[in-house]
């Protein structure tokens, strides 16, 4: 019982401790000067990837690789075809803005780049792992997306407004407790994954495809729904498919890193999907529904919500 408490209780402290570390970042960035851009491609950028990058680095030490993958991989199908779903039933998706466009085309490459690097059998090699060299080649492919954005003035230009100042002493005290809410969170969370797998028999990736990756996705529904209801689409879906940049190439990456990730051959059904709907969304955007030029209907998000709740069905029934 307990571990199930601290399990539950972990994605509470986890999210939590990634809004306090953002909330003092930002904040002690503003105070000493540091530009919007360089906040925004840093502090904000990463905030929403946080809770996946947490789960995925002590998936990584304790050899939980297809925690690590499934989490990934879960996590960036709920943004692609449920977030962005339920935002577009909301209120149709504009995609007016160039950040937003750059943002799609970088979530397909990144996703190609994935495809290529997790099935090392297609090249000759025993074996499909996601090894040290590769996070490094996702790093570097990430630290080109982020310069890419500084030099196109791509981020958001109002974050000092919406920042909420604070002290240095209680910036630096919230990042401090940031920091805490994401250890034990991370820890916890991993640690009750092996329990409810052997309690259920559940494999870690179904779980991470599911239980986890809904879990850890939660900011990004939140904050896109209070956009779409504030008609501020291109929020949402900047912060839906921004975090699936980051989830891929910086989770994978530095998760890869301290620990090779196996990957097993099942999982590129996920990948397909997940190729599949960032495609999907690039069409969506192209066409022209009801007079709408790059706007993502309620007619197009419904059929986002329906493939994902079909995805779901299918995880539970077949694997």
């Amino acid at each position: 019982m307990l571990t199930y408490t601290l399990f539950i209780l972990g994605f509470v402290i986890l999210i939590k401790g990634a809004d306090l570390l953002v909330d003092g970042a930002s904040s002690l960035g503003v105070r000493n000067g540091l530009s919007q851009t360089v906040i925004g491609l840093t502090v904000v950028a990463l905030g929403t990837s946080l809770p996946e990058l947490i789960i995925n680095v002590f998936a990584s030490i304790e050899g939980s690789s297809d925690l690590a993958i499934g989490n990934v991989l879960g996590s960036n199908l709920i943004n692609t075809l449920f977030i962005i779903g339920v935002t577009a039933l909301i209120y149709p998706i504009k995609m007016n803005g160039p950040k937003y466009r750059t943002d799609v085309l970088f979530n397909l490459f990144a996703i190609v780049i994935l495809i290529v690097i997790a099935n090392d059998t297609v090249f000759g090699k025993e074996t499909n792992l996601i090894n040290s060299v590769d996070g490094i080649i996702l790093l570097i492919i990430l630290t080109a997306f982020l310069y890419f954005s500084f030099k196109k003035g791509e981020v958001e230009t109002d974050i000092v407004d919406k920042t909420k100042l604070h002290s240095n002493l209680k910036s630096i005290l919230l990042i401090a407790a940031g920091i805490v809410g994401l250890y034990f969170g991370g820890k916890w969370i991993v640690g009750g994954v092996d329990k409810i797998g052997v309690d259920f028999g559940i494999s870690q990736s179904v779980i991470g495809l599911t239980l986890i990756a809904v879990a850890t996705s939660l900011p990004e529904l939140v904050t896109s729904v209070i956009a779409a209801l504030k008609k501020n689409t291109d929020l949402a879906i900047g912060n839906a498919i921004g975090s699936n940049v980051f989830n891929i190439l910086l989770v994978l990456g530095a998760s890869s890193i301290i620990n090779p990730i196996s990957f097993s051959p099942n999982l590129n059904i996920e990948l397909g999907l997940l190729l599949l709907s960032a495609l999907t969304i690039m069409l969506f955007i192209q066409l022209n529904i009801g007079g709408l030029k790059r706007t993502i209907s309620r007619l197009e998000g419904l059929i986002l919500v329906v493939l994902y709740i079909c995805y779901i069905i299918w995880v539970f029934v077949f694997q």
